[in-house]
């Protein structure tokens, strides 16, 4: 007969194993929406995450708050009252005279006693208009009743899309101004590597001290600029329901992009993960013009490339190398001088001992077009000559084959005139 087994070492062989499933180690590990949020983070600046059930929010959180050494305090917005963020009306003795204090949940008392934390509001996008109208002070004056969260908190957020949310609802426009929306999304080789027991590692960025004055200028002055030229983009409210739940233009969310900015260029922050902050603070479309704004900023000064031709120093992008000729080209265009004319010329041949001569097609023909009667044809021209007209030639051949594929399309049959077949050997 077969000796029985009590149940209690069952469990605890059960334990051990569910235990070596849940030991896992992070590494260094390039993740640029992992980075994002971080850096969001450090910023004190309430982030959302937005993605479909399952995608790992709740994971990146947990394994965030373990990697900062936060406590985490989850709680899920869907299932408490207004009351239990505004506070429960306590009345005293002599209330006329003391008044009501609204008496703060215990897990708001247990984050001011420890003085720092991660709050985590999951499940926002099922919180009712009333939770959600209650959510207001915390998130953006850290307040839970009568009690203010200190400096050390800082507070993330997850949501589902409306149709992937159990009776979900939109965000009310004031709730979604005050975060800065981040779209969570799995990557394969994360997800494989991290089942596999490695995940990455959530690290804080590291803030270069002698950069912060020159950080918070450079911000200041590419917001400051930007919204002077485009001042319809500083309170842009969207008409749809659905996008007044996400990120949109306000003065709070261009603040937000200018924090993030400042932070981005201490850490030295990708230009990608740069682009998900500033678009999850103000929205896609004032989010990327604010970035190409800070492509132009960037454009060397036409004037000092004039000056000193030989040593002009061009973008290696492909487009910023063009905006940068081209305004070259326009500040002749201003000005023109026959000398200047011809230190543009010498700045084109630079750009062509540097860079792709496909680009100098269009600057070329423009400065050509600034000629003077009275001005000689500077030797430059003759470098740039077979360039430019290889160029031409080779766009006029592309435009002819693809008049040609158009009128075969709209015939229905092949073109009429036919390439020859090479002969069978």
């Amino acid at each position: 007969m077969t000796a029985r087994i009590p149940t209690d070492t069952r469990l605890a062989v059960a334990e051990d194993l569910l235990s070596l499933l849940r030991t896992t180690t992070t590494e260094p590990r390039p993740d640029e929406q992992l980075a994002a949020l971080t850096l969001a983070v450090a910023a004190d600046l309430p982030v959302l995450l937005w993605g479909e059930p399952g995608i790992g929010k709740t994971a990146a959180l947990t394994q965030l708050a373990a990697s900062l050494d936060l406590p985490l305090t989850t709680v899920i917005a869907s299932v408490h009252e207004p009351s239990d963020f505004s506070g429960l009306p306590i009345v005293g003795d002599d209330p006329a005279v003391e008044g009501v204090p609204m008496a703060p949940p215990q897990w708001a008392v247990e984050l001011v006693r420890a003085g720092r934390g991660l709050l985590f509001l999951d499940e926002l996008s099922t919180a009712t208009p009333a939770v959600q109208a209650a959510l207001l002070r915390v998130v953006l004056e850290r307040r839970v009743g009568a009690l203010r969260l200190p400096p050390g908190v800082r507070i993330v957020a997850a949501a589902n899309p409306r149709a992937s949310a159990a009776d979900g609802w939109e965000l009310s426009p004031p709730l979604a101004n005050r975060f800065v929306h981040l779209y969570w999304v799995h990557d394969r080789e994360v997800v494989v590597r991290g089942l596999g027991g490695v995940w990455p590692r959530a690290e804080l960025p590291r803030l270069a001290a002698e950069r912060l004055p020159e950080a918070v200028a450079f911000a200041r002055r590419a917001v400051c600029g930007f919204l002077e030229v485009r001042p319809t983009l500083i309170h842009r409210l969207p008409s749809g329901e659905a996008r007044r739940g996400g990120a949109w233009p306000s003065p709070r969310s261009w603040e937000a992009a200018l924090t993030l900015l400042a932070f981005a260029t201490a850490a030295g922050a990708s230009r990608d993960v740069l682009a998900l902050l500033v678009r999850g603070a103000v929205g896609d479309g004032p989010g990327l013009e604010l970035l190409a704004h800070l492509d132009r900023m960037d454009l060397p000064d036409p004037e000092s490339l004039l000056a000193d031709p030989a040593a002009a120093e061009l973008p290696q992008r492909g487009d910023l190398r063009q905006a940068a000729l081209e305004a070259v080209v326009a500040a002749v265009g201003a000005r023109p001088e026959r000398a200047r004319w011809e230190a543009a010329w010498a700045v084109l041949v630079r750009a062509l001992e540097t860079g792709a001569p496909d680009l100098l097609v269009a600057p070329a023909t423009a400065l050509a077009a600034l000629r003077r009667d009275d001005w000689e044809v500077p030797e430059a021209v003759e470098r740039l000559a077979g360039v430019v007209g290889l160029a031409r030639r080779a766009d006029r051949s592309v435009r002819r084959v693809a008049a040609t594929a158009g009128a075969a399309r709209k015939g229905g049959g092949e073109p009429m005139t036919a390439p020859a077949k090479r002969p069978v050997p």
